[in-house]
Order: structure tokens, then C-alpha cells, then sequence
């Protein structure tokens, strides 16, 4: 619905959109909160949340792009971050890599989704702001994912040849 509403807008600039965008980030928040708060967790949260999470960013991304609300290299390198985790994380259940969202995957998750909200809603220095603040917290994150699965992967190789 988002997208529909988003894309079939003159020029990128729609508050039903925005307001759209941002009920689905806060309910997604919102329901993650409330799992944890009372220790709720079922498998199948655990592997639906993060691509919802993702399909949330990359479909704000796709309107800022359509409409250029945001400069093209940067939708393209959160795109192509979002694509690689999503990746990464499904690789990982696989192989047993138990990755926990670490201190700037934490920071980067709020400016990650504001900046399709604010560009969107008209408010182009904020998103941008927060697309690259965004960007800069989540390319971090990244690598310490990475890191710490490789971690992962070599203890179990070291321990299993033991």
C-alpha cells in the first residue's frame, strides 16, 4: 500500500506516504519491543523480522529513487547493504553463525529509516542527514557482522578438527 501511495504521487512528496512509512516502521518497532519486553519469540519471527525490516528500507529507498528525493550512490550503497545482510543472515542460520545486532547496527537502524520518512515528507537536509549518518553506522555494522561470523566459522573449524 505504501509503495502504491508513494509511487502514484506527483512528485515523491506525499504525506499519506510518509505517514504510511512511518506506521510501518513504528508498528514494527513496536511489536519487536513488545516481544522482547515479555520474552516472546517464536522461530518464525525470528526469521520473517529482519526481512520486513529490510523490504521496509529498500521500499522507501525505491521511492526516494524514483523521485531523486536522495542522491542515487547512496540509495544504491544502503540497497546493496540491506541486500548483503539479508544475505549474510540467511547464510548464517544455515551454517549455525549466531550474530546478535551489535552497537552500530543499533545506531543505524532509527537514520536508516528516517531518511526515506523525511525525504518523502518534503524534509530533503534532515533525510540527508540521516541517510548518511544512516549509511556510515550501518557500513560499520557490517563489517563487525562479518567479523564476528568469521569468528564464528573459524572456532568451529579449530574445534571440530581438535
Amino acid at each position: 500500500m505504501f509503495l502504491a501511495v508513494a509511487l502514484s504521487s506527483e512528485n515523491g512528496h506525499d504525506a499519506l506516504a510518509a505517514v504510511l512509512y512511518a506506521v510501518i516502521g513504528w508498528a514494527d518497532y513496536l511489536d519487536g519491543f513488545v516481544a522482547r519486553l515479555t520474552g516472546q519469540y517464536s522461530r518464525l519471527g525470528a526469521l520473517l523480522d529482519p526481512i520486513v525490516d529490510r523490504l521496509l528500507v529498500i521500499s522507501g529507498m525505491v521511492v526516494c529513487w524514483d523521485f531523486e528525493l536522495l542522491p542515487r550512490w547512496a540509495i544504491a550503497l544502503v540497497v546493496a547493504r540491506e541486500l548483503f545482510v539479508l544475505v549474510l543472515s540467511r547464510y548464517g542460520i544455515r551454517h549455525g553463525v549466531e550474530l546478535r545486532i551489535n552497537w552500530a547496527g543499533r545506531l543505524g537502524v532509527a537514520p536508516t529509516l528516517g531518511a526515506p520518512f523525511f525525504a518523502i515528507a518534503g524534509a530533503y537536509w534532515v533525510a540527508l542527514v540521516c541517510l548518511y549518518l544512516g549509511l556510515a553506522f550501518s557500513l560499520v555494522a557490517t563489517a563487525m557482522y562479518v567479523r564476528d561470523g568469521l569468528r564464528q566459522v573459524r572456532a568451529r573449524k579449530l574445534s571440530s578438527s581438535a
